[in-house]
């Protein structure tokens, strides 16, 4: 066995009391599916309790089973091929399929235990009151997300625009204002320029908003950090994790936003669905959702 945390898990196995081997064994005959799991789930599938998977995750010099999951996360990254961390080289097309899926599966379920409830409320307040909001990412994939959150906040009726030139996310920074909101996008979260437009943005008087991983130079700007950590990639030096667990927190940040928005935002949706009907584009067969359940009647 090359992991070295799982070398440890099957160390502590041998000398472990019978409660606590059951968890052990649980670890150890699917990782990956650990990475999954919740307290509860985790006991039920061992057999055993919540307190004694605590008690496990200390005993391997963990404080809980979310730290326990993140220093997993990072070991399993180290194993597998050049090709994919789950990967070996000799695995047949089905057992890639089945590996890759359930990664992306588990960098999703990940983002659940991760994000700061406090933070994400906070954040939410700020974009929803914002006269204007900016959005700022560094590299591909974050430029990616920074576009496709803006194009869901102006569908909701925010003032909102994304930058990808790094000089004019500096000028844009300089037009904020108090009660403004920067939103600064990047797994590495060390480009200088994307970290000036972001001083320059709070220097206005704008709050900002980081989506990066813990322990960052963004992350230590931001008033509101939406922290988010992923194994790396052993192709892209911002792979798949990265990217699904940034689109499903761009995801949430937009329901709670239009939550928040309520029926305003249902009537913008249902406008911007209606003029894009009227020239045959961009139409879905699924109704608008409503707050109320019983859909938006417009005269």
């Amino acid at each position: 066995m090359t992991n070295a945390l799982l070398q440890r898990v099957a160390e502590l196995r041998a000398t472990a009391p019978a409660a606590r081997r059951a968890i052990l064994d649980a670890i150890l005959e699917d990782p990956d599916r650990v990475l999954e799991e919740s307290f509860d789930t985790l006991a039920q599938r061992a057999g055993s309790s919540v307190p004694t998977v605590m008690r496990t995750c200390r005993d391997l010099g963990f404080a809980g089973l979310r730290e326990f999951k993140l220093a997993l996360a990072h070991d399993l990254a180290l194993g597998g091929s050049a090709l994919h961390r789950r990967v070996d080289i000799a695995d047949s097309a089905d057992e890639v399929v089945a590996k890759i899926a359930r990664s992306a599966a588990a960098s999703v379920a990940g983002v659940r235990t991760q994000i700061d409830m406090t933070a994400l409320a906070a954040s939410v307040a700020a974009i929803a009151t914002a006269p204007h909001i900016d959005v700022v990412g560094a590299g591909q994939t974050s430029w990616f997300m920074a576009t496709d959150l803006q194009s869901r906040l102006f569908r909701l009726g925010l003032s909102a625009n994304a930058w990808s030139d790094y000089h004019l996310q500096q000028v844009a920074a300089a037009a904020q204002r108090p009660g403004g909101v920067v939103i600064a996008i990047s797994h590495v979260g060390g480009m200088p320029s994307l970290l000036d437009a972001v001083d320059i943005a709070r220097a206005q008087g704008a709050k900002a908003v980081a989506i990066t991983r813990p322990g960052t130079a963004l992350a230590a700007r931001a008033d509101m950090l939406l922290a988010l950590s992923v194994p790396d990639d052993a192709v892209m030096h911002v792979g798949i994790d990265a990217y699904l667990t940034h689109l499903t927190l761009i995801e949430i940040l937009t329901v709670l936003v239009a939550q928040r928005l309520g029926d305003a935002a249902v009537r913008r949706l249902h406008g911007v669905r209606a003029a894009f009907a009227r020239h045959g584009i961009d139409t879905r067969t699924h109704p608008l959702q409503s707050w109320d359940g019983g859909g938006v009647k417009h005269g």
